[in-house]
């Protein structure tokens, strides 16, 4: 029988050794499947309760590494289980080289897959092609061959760095192990180069994908020690902190703020270089963030979570945050900086809270679902060697009473981007919490001037969206202020003056003590467009008498619209009767799904106030 790369593979894994050949050019087709799961599995009762997040990994182990190519490109992750372009360039294609790796070398009661030959051929295989795809400068591609990509090379980084780690562990593929280290190497010298431009850019940006390459970069050093390099690397989270943070607090993604990036990406990549590196940088850093979001998240005062001030999310559409978030929780890596500032376990799952949802979690009979391709991402699993540091349940309830506009009520807060010419405007009154946003648009997404309006007892009321037809904002011939750069004066506390660059739209906002007015004077006919919040129990009607069912759509002619919630009552008036239409929309907020958006509109000849107010 003649001796092929399948033969050697089989034996050799079957054997516990892993000579050179294993990681010489020659291919072979037809690698061994992976087994499916037995019937019944995964028993949820078998996992701990902090790894139950790799519960849903497991049920697509096998069809995912039964899609890695055996033929050509060989190794190449096909199937389209992560990320796009799903070509066999990008090299971000191939980050589950860490998922494979990590059931490969870890004995579980639940994991079937420990040492199993086939998995290891396939795992050989894909890190073949991984490596193969670095470029000869030590970076990564992702949307074209020789692209040297940022966050390719630095997530990159991290994920073949705990592959590493994998491997050795299990003893495995010590001729792969010796190629990882030099792409390792090279990696890294090309991320913490200075003068690596695709990296470290001017202006910075994208902060989340530099800091995962740095936290890659420390564990590789962790991995293979060298001190010029890990001096390399203390420079430039110095780097990092000097430049990725505005002065407002949030962190360049790529030159605004972005709710998602910088809470379930950025924050959990920079604990990592933290947990590796301790360096106290980090820890400043993140309390100025924490203080920066307080301001940014709208608890809803029946404790069912947070409403995001995301209209002004540069990249993403992350519109809230249950109080309680089950696995896989993508920001639950950044709870190791609560220790040391605790103001930011008001943002976190409670330790009890996670424990209550675990336990469900292993009582539920149905089986475990699969994940859905494209929604795998394997830092979910990448983070939980780490553990977590959860707030328990009375001292996140001591964080959240510290938010700014919780623990006073009366204040007027700009936060300036200078360099960025970024406003952004936060006030508190006994009646109400306001938010706006002027000055440069970061990206298409972010909706500029009014933001929210929320009420200490009846929550969030107006909540602007980051679409056209949904924002705050006055609305001709299709297109709303909100959608240009606001040019913004501050008269005085209570008076703020914009308009559009070309003037024509020009607004007076005048903050009253439970009130806010826009006085809105347009070049032609226009329209007040008012995104609201309402819940079922709302009792919603205009001034003609008009009641406006939740979730359905009326209109009247009338010059005021009342909402009353509980024993608080929000009116928004207008100048003149005029014809308003109230209309629902499928976007809904939080687990439970009783907030929904309803949108007002008044139609004018150009000239509009509006007022909204609270009363209770």
């Amino acid at each position: 029988m003649p001796v092929t790369r399948r033969s050697v593979l089989l034996g050799a894994a079957a054997g516990g050794v892993a000579p050179a050949l294993l990681s010489a050019p020659a291919h072979a087709a037809g690698l061994p499947l992976l087994a499916p799961l037995p019937a019944g599995a995964p028993d949820r009762l078998l996992f701990a309760p902090g790894e139950q997040r790799f519960a849903g990994y497991l049920t697509i182990l096998a069809p995912m590494s039964n899609d890695i190519v055996d033929t050509e490109p060989y190794g190449f992750m096909g199937g389209g289980w992560w990320r796009s372009p799903a070509q066999p360039f990008n090299a971000r294609v191939q980050e589950h080289v860490f998922t494979l790796s990590w059931f490969y070398a870890n004995r579980r009661t639940w994991n079937p897959y420990h040492r199993d030959p086939a998995l290891l051929g396939r795992l050989d295989a894909a890190l073949d092609h991984y490596l193969k795809l670095q470029n000869p400068d030590g970076s990564w591609p992702e949307y074209a061959p020789g692209e040297r990509g940022k966050a390719s090379s630095g997530f990159g980084l991290g994920y073949l760095a705990k592959t590493l780690a994998n491997l050795r562990q299990a003893s495995a593929l010590p001729g792969r192990r010796t190629q990882l280290e030099v792409a390792l190497r090279k990696g890294a010298d090309w991320y913490l180069d200075p003068a690596n431009s695709v990296v470290w850019d001017d202006p910075f940006a994208y902060t989340n994908q530099a800091v995962a390459g740095v936290a890659g970069s420390a564990l590789t050093l962790r991995l293979l020690p060298d001190r010029a390099r890990w001096n390399r690397l203390q420079e430039r989270i110095r780097f990092v902190a000097k430049w990725s943070q505005s002065p407002a607090g949030f962190f360049y993604d790529p030159r605004g703020m972005d709710i998602n990036y910088n809470f379930e990406v950025m924050l959990p990549e920079m604990a990592e270089l933290y947990l590796l590196t301790r360096n106290p940088l980090l820890v400043s850093m993140t309390r100025k963030f924490s203080d920066w979001f307080g301001y940014n998240l709208l608890r809803e005062p029946d404790g069912s979570g947070w409403l995001t001030y995301y209209a002004v999310s540069d990249r993403t559409a992350t519109a809230y945050y249950d109080d309680a978030i089950p696995d896989p929780d993508r920001t639950i890596l950044g709870s190791h900086f609560v220790p040391a500032v605790p103001g930011l376990g008001a943002f976190f799952t409670s330790h009890e809270d996670k424990a209550a949802l675990r336990h469900a979690w292993s009582e539920d009979p149905a089986p475990v679902p699969p994940l859905a391709k494209q929604d795998t991402s394997p830092r979910i699993i990448a983070h939980a060697p780490y553990g977590e540091t959860l707030p328990a349940r009375a001292a996140k309830r001591t964080a959240i009473e510290r938010i700014p506009y919780l623990h006073r009520t009366d204040f007027t807060e700009l936060r300036r981007d200078e360099v960025e010419n970024q406003d952004y405007l936060y006030v508190r009154r006994p009646g109400f919490y306001f938010g706006a946003f002027f000055g440069t648009r970061p990206g298409g997404p972010v909706k500029a001037g009014t933001g929210f309006f929320w009420h200490p007892v009846a929550g969030t009321v107006i909540h602007a969206q980051q679409t056209s037809t949904g924002c705050w904002a006055t609305v001709r011939n299709g297109k709303a202020d909100a959608e240009s750069n606001l040019v913004a004066e501050y008269p005085s506390k209570d008076l703020v003056r914009y308009r559009t660059p070309d003037g024509s739209a020009a607004t007076d906002l005048i903050i009253g003590r439970d009130s806010v007015t826009r006085r809105v004077t347009a070049t032609t006919a226009a329209t007040e467009q008012i995104p609201l919040v309402l819940q079922p129990g709302d009792e919603v009607w205009f001034s003609d008498s008009t009641v406006v069912p939740y979730d359905q759509t009326r209109t009247a002619t009338a010059n005021a619209l009342t909402i009353r919630r509980g024993r608080t009552v929000i009116t928004i008036t207008w100048s003149g009767v005029r014809t308003a239409t109230l209309s629902t929309s499928t976007r809904t907020y939080l687990r439970d799904r009783r907030r929904r958006v309803h949108v007002l509109r008044i139609p004018h000849d150009g000239a509009l106030e509006t007022t909204v107010r609270t009363v209770g």
